[in-house]
């Protein structure tokens, strides 16, 4: 059949099995709008108040469910306003297709009224970007940047397309999904170095990423920390990838984590990393981290392999197979004066968090308040931050009972994500959905409050108002010379 290519653009779309994305019209996008128009009882477009909104709510819809999730935009101001968005997918591994339009292909590189070179500026923030010259390409380029995205680390992939190749006419045919590309399988003589490491080991602890809770395999690393009788911490990006009440898991560790979780890392003997990048965040200073701990990667990107921390035995391939292969060939240990020490960990843990709330002059305590979502979220919920001292509260306290209910950017840590993020989550999945932001994040991008009650959507926002950047006082306060305490001076802007 023979369509322009904005037509193609969305049933190639529809073909790959996309039900909803996320915009922002434009001069130079319009045809797209036109045949989404067109097209409107087989894919649903929601219409944000800004495109930085659009990104994010495409992101937390990928967060939400592991798919491609899409935003759309015109071209120059339109594009550029997804950078943050783009940014925010790459640094946390979230596969997303970013879609603009451009001036026509005769305008190109003229200074054109909203032109821009958006490949070029997205090239660092993105796995790969596209520009489209000829509408016989744009099937398949479409086709071919939802495999690149999906596969291997995933991440956002950009297609830009001038608006002559968007009203070009083309034969449309469609073709089979293409599903993500095969990872390679690591190596059965580095298997067995990990088993043997594992059979040495008396005090193991499995240190779970972003990597886990995107492949869904939270269930097989409860059963591997019972095998090896180990315990669980994990990464910011790893939260909600294992049930918070699992007796295996410690929660949050690093700078902003638990007691428990960090002390207990910092006593282990070996440390079983699990799609994990060791961000400076995590680590601290990185000559002193886990000196006495050998250690374990296992990731899917042989980039991040002993790129912050250098380790003992790195891993690279299919991480999910690697981990079913360890845990077959490791026998059933026991590990009891490990498990007494881990014990005694967390009873201090909660013997600090008593003090600390014991000595709070505040009649409601961020504590508090993340108890009172535990007590009255249904299960399955979705909580969304944005980025604060709101954000580590929620990470701290906050209970997780199925994989992908914690939505958060954590890479690049982008204040006003939280809100599109909720819309994405609640669009992609109709979970009972909670947004906990702070005043600095939420004035970001609170337009997008526009968008929520436009489409009815029943989001909870939970608004911590303390009339602060909280996380720049508390960092005033601790670190710098003119607003620490040495000066009894608290800074606040």
């Amino acid at each position: 059949m023979t369509l322009t290519g904005a037509q193609i653009i969305i049933k190639t779309l529809i073909e790959l099995g996309v039900t909803d994305v996320f915009g922002y019209p434009g001069g130079q996008i319009i045809n797209v709008y036109d045949a989404l128009y067109e097209y409107r009882d087989q894919i649903n477009h929601v219409l944000t108040a800004h495109e930085q909104g659009a990104a994010h709510a495409a992101d937390g819809y990928s967060r939400a469910t592991g798919k491609v999730g899409v935003v759309i935009a015109t071209s120059g101001p339109g594009a550029t306003n997804l950078v943050t968005g783009i940014a925010t997918a790459m640094l946390d591994s979230v596969p997303m297709v970013a879609i603009t339009g451009n001036v026509p292909c005769s305008l190109i590189g003229k200074d054109s009224f909203q032109e821009i070179d958006i490949t070029g500026i997205t090239l660092p923030i993105t796995k790969h970007n596209y520009f489209v010259h000829k509408i016989e390409d744009l099937a398949d380029i479409i086709r071919e940047a939802f495999v690149i995205a999906k596969s291997g680390r995933p991440g956002p992939v950009l297609i830009d397309v001038p608006k002559d190749v968007q009203m070009a006419k083309y034969e449309y045919e469609p073709k089979p999904v293409e599903e993500k590309m095969d990872l390679p399988k690591a190596d059965e003589s580095l298997i067995d170095q990990a088993v043997e490491l594992i059979s040495q080991s008396i005090r193991p602890y499995i240190y779970i990423g972003g990597g886990v809770a995107g492949l869904g395999m939270g269930q097989k690393i409860v059963d591997f920390a019972n095998k090896i009788d180990g315990v669980i911490g994990s990464t910011f990006m790893g939260l909600s990838a294992v049930p918070t009440d699992s007796e295996r898991f410690l929660g949050m560790q690093g700078m902003h984590g638990h007691y428990a979780s960090s002390i207990a890392q910092n006593e282990a003997d070996l440390i079983i990393g699990i799609g994990v990048r060791f961000s400076d965040r995590a680590t601290g200073n990185v000559k002193k981290f886990a000196k006495r701990s050998k250690i374990i990667q296992l990731d899917v990107d042989f980039a991040e392999v002993n790129k912050n921390v250098k380790v003992d035995l790195g891993i690279v391939g299919d991480v999910e197979d690697a981990v079913c292969r360890i845990f077959d060939k490791c026998e059933q240990k026991s590990n009891p004066d490990w498990m007494h020490t881990v014990k005694f960990l967390r009873e201090e843990e909660k013997r600090f968090e008593q003090e600390i709330e014991d000595a709070n002059e505040c009649k409601l305590s961020p504590k508090q308040v993340l108890e009172v979502i535990n007590a009255n979220k249904p299960p399955r919920t979705i909580i969304a931050t944005d980025v604060g001292q709101h954000q580590m509260w929620t990470a701290q306290y906050a209970n997780f009972d199925a994989p992908r209910r914690f939505v958060s950017s954590g890479g690049l840590g982008t204040m006003g994500f939280g809100l599109g993020a909720a819309i994405g989550a609640y669009v992609a999945t109709g979970d009972k959905t909670v947004l906990v932001t702070g005043d600095g994040s939420f004035g970001m991008n609170l337009n997008e409050l526009v968008t929520a009650t436009t489409y009815n959507l029943p989001i909870v926002i939970v608004l911590m108002n303390n009339g602060v950047l909280g996380m720049v006082r508390q960092w005033q306060t601790l670190f710098q010379h003119y607003f620490g305490k040495k000066n009894g001076l608290r800074g606040t802007f």
